[in-house]
C-alpha cells in the first residue's frame, strides 16, 4: 500500500531546468569528475525534515488515540519505531535541485564570501542518469494538509499489516512487521519538507535504500563539523561525455567580470557550453 504511494510520488518527471547550488570548489569537483555527491539525508543542511516526518506521524497517532482508536498499543509502537529508525535505520542518500536558480536564501548559504554558483542541469539528462543508476527523482511536498493526508495513509497501511496480530503482543513483534514499510517510509520522508522551505521548489534526487553501508559504495567527505557519508551520482553515462548544462547563474561576487570570465573558461575547458549561457545573479555582493 505504501509502495503505491511512493511510486506515484516519484513518477512525475521534471520538465524545467534543475538548478544545483554549490560553492566554486563544488563546481570544480562536479565538472571535473562529472559526478554529484549525494549525501546521507540525515547529514544534509535541512535534515530536520526527517524529524518533521516523525512529528507528522506523532500528530496522526495522537489524533487517532484521542478519537478512541481500538489499538493504541499498535500506534504507539509504530511511533517509537519511526523515531528510532528514521535516524538509526537504513540509509538514503540525496541531492537537491531547485526549480529557481536565483534565490537570495540559497546564495546566502552557498556564497557568503562570494564563491557560489547555481548549475542548471538538463532535466532529461538527469532523469536518464537516475534511471540507469536506480536513483529516483521526486518533487518535494510542502503543503501541510497533503503531508498529513499521506501520513494518514501510512497509518492505514500499518493497521492493515497488523490486522492478524493481537494488540497485546510485545513491541518487538510489531517492529518486525514495520520493517516491511521502512524503505518506502524513508523515501516518503525524503520529500516531505517543512512548509517554511516552500520557496525553494525543490526536487530531490534519492538513492536506492542502503541497509548496510559497509557493503555499498559509500564514501566520506569533510563537512562543516563532522564527516559526512555520501554516494557518487554520475552526471554523464558515456566516457568523456561532458556534463549537460542548460544554464548557469554566478552567485554574488565583488569581481563580476573576472569571475564570469574564469567560469566560462573552466566550463569550456571541460567541454561544457550551457545552452542558455552563463548569467550573473544581479544580487549585490555584501561582505559578511
Amino acid at each position: 500500500m505504501i509502495s503505491r504511494i511512493t511510486e506515484a510520488l516519484f513518477s512525475e518527471q521534471p520538465q524545467e531546468t534543475l538548478y544545483h547550488y554549490t560553492s566554486l570548489s563544488g563546481v570544480l569537483g562536479i565538472v571535473g569528475s562529472r559526478t554529484l555527491w549525494a549525501s546521507d539525508i540525515r547529514y544534509m543542511n535541512d535534515s530536520a525534515e526527517l524529524r518533521h516526518t516523525a512529528d507528522l506521524v506523532e500528530r496522526e497517532v495522537a489524533e487517532r488515540i484521542n478519537s478512541g482508536h481500538s489499538r493504541p498499543h499498535l500506534l504507539t509502537s509504530f511511533l517509537d519505531w519511526v523515531k528510532n529508525r528514521i535516524t538509526n535505520g537504513h540509509i538514503l542518500f540525496g541531492a537537491s535541485f531547485r526549480a529557481n536558480g536565483n534565490l537570495l536564501s540559497q546564495w546566502r548559504g552557498y556564497s557568503a564570501i562570494g564563491k557560489g554558483a547555481s548549475l542548471g542541469f538538463n532535466p532529461e539528462t538527469v532523469s536518464r542518469c537516475a534511471q540507469v543508476q536506480e536513483f529516483r527523482m521526486g518533487r518535494c511536498i510542502y503543503d501541510r494538509h497533503t503531508q498529513q493526508k499521506l501520513i494518514a495513509q501510512v497509518l492505514d497501511a500499518v493497521e492493515v499489516l497488523a490486522i492478524e496480530i493481537d494488540d497485546g503482543v510485545e513491541r518487538d513483534v510489531y517492529h518486525e512487521l514495520f520493517e516491511h514499510l521502512e524503505s518506502d517510509l524513508l523515501r516518503l520522508a525524503a520529500i516531505l519538507k517543512h512548509p517554511s522551505f516552500e520557496e525553494e521548489q525543490e526536487w530531490r534526487l534519492v538513492s536506492p535504500v542502503v541497509p548496510d553501508y559497509r557493503q555499498a559504495a559509500v564514501s566520506f567527505r569533510e563537512g562543516r563539523s563532522m564527516l559526512v557519508p555520501y554516494m557518487s551520482f554520475a552526471l554523464a553515462l558515456e566516457d568523456h561525455e561532458p556534463v549537460a548544462l542548460d544554464h548557469v547563474f554566478l552567485g554574488p561576487t565583488p569581481n563580476i567580470s573576472l569571475s564570469m570570465n574564469s567560469m566560462k573558461m573552466c566550463l569550456a575547458k571541460h567541454g561544457i557550453r550551457p545552452v542558455r549561457g552563463i548569467e550573473y545573479c544581479q544580487i549585490p555582493y555584501r561582505q559578511n
